[in-house]
């Protein structure tokens, strides 16, 4: 999203569909971004900006907007972005598109559709032969079959992987770390460090008076 003073001001970057890598509809922290406007400049084309988001999304540094993820949960919310594309995130009116809108409102898929027609053909088909509900974007259970819990392009939790905790950002489901006590402890544990390292250096530097 550029500022009316680009390229003398830098713009917001958000990402709408979900990756697994970024949270959906939320400001991106990054150097390239308005969250660093001292450290932007002007000379950088929108090519730079763009090359600067695609490094930054296949690296595994962390920053505000950023989720933490298994290969495999963002292989499957990759998958999930072609049904938030092509369904404007399951906004469908009556199984079809809407007037072509914002995609952040929910458009039901009509500008994504207009702009790209050969991706969004296999986006549906993919979704078709995957028994993909249009408006929830989980698998339709064969009858008779235990049903899906996981969402997604039809596919399930990977063995050994952590559930995903999720909740909705402007329609889009937010991926929440993968669990694991380190992640969810990681504050404590910087504290700790710290503690431990003043009380060795206040003991060092007595012994040395």
């Amino acid at each position: 999203m550029f500022p009316t003073d680009y390229p003398f001001a830098p713009p917001a970057i958000k990402m709408h569909t979900p990756s697994g890598r970024f949270q959906p509809s939320t400001r991106l922290c990054l150097s390239i971004s308005d969250f660093h406007p001292k450290s932007y400049n002007p000379a950088w084309e929108v090519s730079t900006i763009l090359i600067g988001l695609l490094s930054f999304m296949t690296s595994e540094e962390m920053t505000t907007g950023s989720v933490s993820a298994t290969e495999q949960e963002r292989k499957r919310f990759a998958q999930l972005s072609r049904w938030s594309n092509s369904t404007g995130r399951g906004t469908l009116n009556n199984g079809k598109t809407a007037q072509k809108g914002n995609i952040k409102a929910g458009d039901g898929g009509a500008k994504f559709k207009e702009e790209w027609p050969e991706l969004d053909a296999e986006n549906w088909k993919i979704m078709k032969d995957g028994r993909i509900d249009p408006k929830t974007g989980f698998a339709i259970p064969e009858p008779g079959a235990a049903a899906v819990c996981a969402p997604g392009m039809g596919l399930t939790r990977p063995s050994g992987s952590q559930a995903i905790a999720g909740t909705v950002r402007d329609g889009g489901a937010v991926v929440v770390g993968d669990g694991s006590w380190l992640r969810r402890n990681k504050f404590l544990v910087a504290g700790a460090v710290i503690f431990i390292y003043v009380a060795i250096a206040r003991i060092l530097g007595e012994g040395s008076k």
